[in-house]
């Protein structure tokens, strides 16, 4: 058995990426109720604290995760060219392993530091995707790729689905009786555990030319930024994808919080919400994409789904019930996996062939930063004005997204980088 899989690295490769986003899933429901809701049995912030102040923590245990990734991923991927694949990615789970050990601490024991130390080795340890989609392509053949690099957009779609289900389960009393906040985190220190194990002892390595005389660039994520702004014919792209990245961020940062004040939802709720909304995550990965994609040109659509994204935001604010809810989730979720394939599709398209991997690293660093600055952003607002206010932005900051797009795109004739 050990050998069969030992010759199948796609296998392992899956399963961690699976297991990364069932990590992020899980703490969607829960952190809410740990940090943001005074009236669950899970809050953990001690009573002297204000509810704005509890809204600015959430923001900010939120945003330390993107940040530490923004700053770790670039080197891991360079170091992984250096060192080989295996290892790194040994390293980056082992240290995943601890800190939902930590996490799983500090929540039951609610010593808030802790939770922030836990969070920053998830971060600082969270930047090993880059360094899974480099280990496909280290063992596929160029005409293989898309095909294999769709594993992982599959393994990112069931893990949007499962993670928030299993967190808003496991943390649910009336389940188990001994089930509580913590629990979610020790189940998913336990899959880590497994897949590092996985890693240990039946993933090759699968690098064969390291890039031992490398020389690692520490700040490879920052010059990646001011890159942005010498590539002129990639500002709208890279433009509408920070403002795309952004405008999700803060509808995803305090959602939880409107579901859990609009219409008094449990941890449970929650996770049954993220994971119906993950579910046309999947479905337009699988089939909608394929779809559209013969019908029209991925700008085409761009054009159109950032406006519809705003808009199904705003209709969210007016429903009254989960029924409304569940109507109007499609058309914003559909919308967001057609943008994320299409922006990610047009990036690479627009590319030469021989610069892509500096251009989607470029990609991948805009999105770490668009990523970080919402939750904290949504914290002060939420704090200052009220908790949808946020969802406002979102809608606001998508529309302007849209206006980027369609204001400045053009389709380029031929790819727009060659060395």
């Amino acid at each position: 058995m050990v050998k069969k899989l030992q010759n199948k690295p796609l296998v392992v490769i899956f399963f961690t990426v699976f297991l990364d986003l069932i990590g992020f899933g899980i703490l969607m429901p829960i952190i809410p109720v740990l940090v943001a809701d005074p009236h669950s049995p899970f809050y953990i912030l001690p009573a002297t604290f204000t509810l704005k102040q509890a809204y600015m923590i959430l923001g900010l245990l939120l945003a330390i995760f993107p940040i530490c990734q923004f700053f770790t991923a670039p080197i891991f991927g360079q170091m992984s060219d250096k060192f080989g694949r295996k290892k790194l990615l040994i390293i980056t789970l082992a240290g995943t392993f601890l800190s939902y050990i930590l996490f799983a601490i500090a929540v039951a024991t609610k010593i808030i530091p802790l939770l922030f130390f836990a969070r920053i080795i998830m971060g600082l340890t969270g930047g090993n995707i880059g360094i899974a989609l480099a280990a496909i392509a280290d063992v596929t053949k160029p005409e293989n790729r898309a095909k294999n690099f769709g594993l992982v957009g599959a393994a990112f779609g069931l893990g949007s689905v499962f993670g928030p289900f299993i967190g808003g389960k496991l943390s649910d009393p009336t389940v188990l009786s001994w089930f509580n906040s913590a629990t979610p985190f020790w189940f998913t220190a336990l899959l880590s555990l497994i897949n590092l194990l996985m890693l240990i002892w039946i993933f090759p390595e699968t690098n064969k030319l390291k890039r031992v005389d490398l020389k690692i660039d520490w700040g490879q994520a920052l010059r990646n930024i001011i890159h942005v702004y010498g590539l002129k014919a990639f500002r709208p792209v890279f433009g509408t994808l920070f403002l795309f990245d952004a405008g999700f961020g803060f509808y995803a940062t305090f959602m939880s919080v409107f579901l859990i004040n609009r219409f008094g939802y449990t941890q449970g709720n929650i996770g049954d919400f993220f994971m119906y909304t993950g579910v046309w995550i999947v479905i337009t990965q699988v089939l909608i994409i394929r779809k559209i994609s013969i019908w029209f040109k991925d700008y085409q659509v761009l054009k159109l789904t950032f406006f519809i994204m705003a808009l199904a935001l705003l209709f969210y604010l007016l429903a009254e019930t989960t029924l409304h809810l569940l109507i109007i989730s499609p058309f914003l979720m559909i919308s967001v996996g057609l943008a994320r394939s299409f922006v990610n599709a047009l990036v690479s398209r627009s590319a030469g062939a021989n610069v892509q991997g500096e251009v989607m690293g470029i990609s991948s660093s805009v999105s770490f930063l668009a990523q970080s600055l919402p939750p904290i952003l949504s914290g002060l607002i939420a704090a200052e004005i009220a908790t949808q206010a946020p969802i406002y932005v979102a809608a606001g900051v998508l529309i302007a997204a849209g206006i980027v797009f369609n204001v400045l795109y053009k389709p380029p004739t031929k790819p727009v980088i060659t060395k």
